[in-house]
């Protein structure tokens, strides 16, 4: 693929020991679900926007941002493309309905900048219309941020490369086929398209109230950890006091009395015919 066009450094050297990573990951972790009580109690609201190139390792970051967190408080949300009705309404009306009530926290697997991304690139929006995004999406940013909301932007940055070896092993993995899509794969002949679009983005929107904050993501498990601490790094969240609780001893019995087996279906035991 000639020159390597990506912003990581030589992956040998940012390798990460995998005992080092998941010990690392789990304190970071422990720490996240401090900042979810905290988001509870303090009713915070939360928007953590998470954009790059397909296969740059978004998705991954997310899993373990959200593990141990309740589905309550922190909310993926993943917008498929819009509907005719949709496409009707001011471009940024379906990710208002999405944001986060006190209390909640709202991560966005790609997010309004489809717009400066895939939509301009692939010629889905108008000139007018890209412009207008341009122009509208940082006051509509600062309108949030001055609401209390708490928003933080990453992009995932991947050279080409490692996006190529991705996709290769997407496309070889029955499992994780249904993640590459035709438009994934133009994308590889898009690179510098896409590159401008990014470059021109940044321009416009990395603006001091939310500003852009780049990981490098050539190496999956240093993109996650990284993530992670420097988001960390920017709430000012506080342990929140945890109700003392007792597990009760059981009651004795009162005569009840569980109806015979026979009279409800059970799952077979899948189990047992493997010859554990």
């Amino acid at each position: 693929m000639g020159k390597n066009r990506g912003e990581g450094g030589d992956k040998a050297e940012q390798n990460v020991p995998t005992a080092a990573y998941e010990a690392e990951l789990f304190r970071l972790q422990a720490e996240l679900v401090k900042v979810q009580e905290w988001v509870r109690a303090e009713k915070q609201r939360i928007v953590v926007i998470f954009e790059g190139r397909d296969a740059a390792g978004k998705g991954g970051t997310i899993t373990r941002i959200t593990q141990y967190l309740s589905p309550r408080v922190a909310r993926i949300v993943a917008l498929p493309a819009p509907t005719e009705r949709e496409r009707s309404q001011w471009y940024f009306q379906r990710y208002i309905e999405q944001l986060p009530s006190a209390g909640e926290i709202v991560l966005l697997d790609r997010s309004w900048y489809n717009r400066a991304g895939v939509e301009w690139v692939m010629d889905f929006c108008t000139p007018a219309e890209y412009r207008r995004f341009l122009h509208q999406c940082p006051i509509f940013e600062r309108l949030l941020v001055e609401d209390g909301i708490l928003l933080r932007k990453y992009w995932f940055s991947v050279s080409d490369r490692e996006q190529q070896k991705r996709f290769k092993s997407r496309l070889e993995d029955p499992m994780r086929q249904w993640k590459l899509s035709t438009m994934d794969l133009e994308s590889i002949s898009r690179w510098e398209d896409y590159s401008r679009a990014k470059d021109e983005m940044m321009v416009h929107t990395d603006i001091p109230e939310a500003p852009w904050y780049v990981v490098e993501s050539d190496v999956k498990k240093r993109a996650r950890l990284n993530t992670m601490a420097h988001l960390l790094s920017t709430l000012e969240y506080t342990d929140v006091a945890k109700p003392v609780l007792e597990l009760p001893p059981r009651p004795k019995p009162k005569g009840y009395e569980r109806p015979p087996r026979e009279h409800t279906t059970y799952v077979p035991d899948h189990c047992a015919s493997l010859g554990w």
